[in-house]
């Protein structure tokens, strides 16, 4: 009786044992996708609360390659009232990306469908994970890639932070080629707030239909006009749109005396609120002077008082506009001066 080969043994026994650990490592694979897939169930926002424990369970102790993205947000409760780092909204958005991605990808035929994650870390909660990635600045944003260890995560750049959403769906499909699609946003009023403003606006048309016809409206009231023609030109001359869309506090407290406070920043990489206020209020006295002398004090036919106050006028204005003058040369450090001419020297 011939012996029988070693060879083919040898080949049956690494072939079961290669199928074995394939299978064990793909069933703890779906195991591991079918928890997180759970606990994003669990989220009202689908962003996944990770501690110390399931950040080792769902990355560190998982073989890589891992099925999955992770894109970390780290944050800290106590830095919320910081309002120059900007933590809460961050958040927020970081949280309607994640639920338009899972509501972009709900279908299981999605090519994107399980395969990213959103999770947020507490700093609180998890001093040795923030340690872990080495974070030590807010606001911070990580990937961990199916084969990337904790160290070679990727870090999505402080300026990208500036588009909010946008610059998050877009650093996720740079990075991961998955498609995130489209920020489906909350409208600015629910359907019920639109049918009670509609109830109400209908309810009183006809009272606002009779006021426009007798003319008794607001609309008809020059001194509104009024008002409204002075606050649109503050508005215009105080810098006031450069403060909302940058976000721009009115002061700051200062780095080496943190009990003073900086209403006034010598630079110009920076503006503050206070800064453009002032100088608004005094191009709003000159505007405001001009508008007089123009339509008021023509008026007057006692030409000793007209003279007067055109004198008094102009002093004010001249020490209102010499002051802006002196702010932008103290914060820009150029100067600003008449020039005469060559035959005045």
């Amino acid at each position: 009786m011939d012996p029988i080969p070693k060879l083919p043994l040898v080949f049956l026994i690494t072939t079961l044992l290669f199928l074995t650990t394939f299978l064990g490592l793909s069933e703890s694979n779906s195991d591991q996708v079918a928890q997180l897939l759970s606990l994003q169930a669990r989220s009202k926002s689908g962003v996944i609360r990770l501690d110390d424990h399931s950040l080792s369970r769902f990355l560190t102790s998982v073989k890589t390659p891992r099925p999955y993205w992770v894109l970390i947000f780290f944050d800290a409760a106590k830095l919320h009232d910081k309002h120059e780092l900007h933590l809460k909204e961050l958040r927020s958005e970081f949280a309607l990306v994640a639920s338009s991605f899972i509501e972009n990808n709900e279908d299981p035929s999605s090519s994107s469908h399980a395969k990213l994650f959103f999770c947020d870390i507490e700093f609180q909660d998890s001093q040795h994970s923030f340690a872990q990635f080495g974070v030590n600045s807010l606001p911070h944003i990580r990937l961990i890639g199916p084969n990337h260890s904790l160290k070679e995560s990727q870090q999505m750049d402080q300026g990208d932070f500036s588009r909010l959403g946008e610059s998050m769906s877009e650093f996720i499909e740079s990075k991961t080629k998955l498609v995130v699609g489209p920020i489906q946003r909350p409208p600015m009023l629910s359907k019920k707030q639109i049918m009670f403003a509609t109830i109400g606006w209908l309810i009183w048309l006809p009272f606002i239909g009779k006021k426009i016809i007798s003319g008794k409206t607001l609309l008809h009231d020059p001194r509104i006009w009024l008002s409204g023609a002075v606050f649109i030109y503050f508005f215009s001359v105080s810098g006031a749109m450069h403060n909302i869309i940058r976000k721009m506090p009115m002061f700051m407290v200062d780095r080496n005396d943190p009990s003073k406070l900086i209403f006034f920043y010598q630079g110009s990489g920076m503006q503050l609120g206070t800064e453009g206020f002032t100088v608004g209020f005094l191009y709003t006295i000159v505007g405001l002077l001009l508008a007089f002398l123009t339509r008021v004090l023509v008026t007057v036919r006692n030409v000793k008082v007209q003279r007067i106050v055109m004198i008094i006028a102009l002093l004010v204005s001249f020490w209102a506009v010499k002051k802006v003058v002196y702010l932008d040369n103290w914060k820009t450090g150029y100067g600003v001066h008449a020039f005469w001419p060559s035959s005045w020297n």
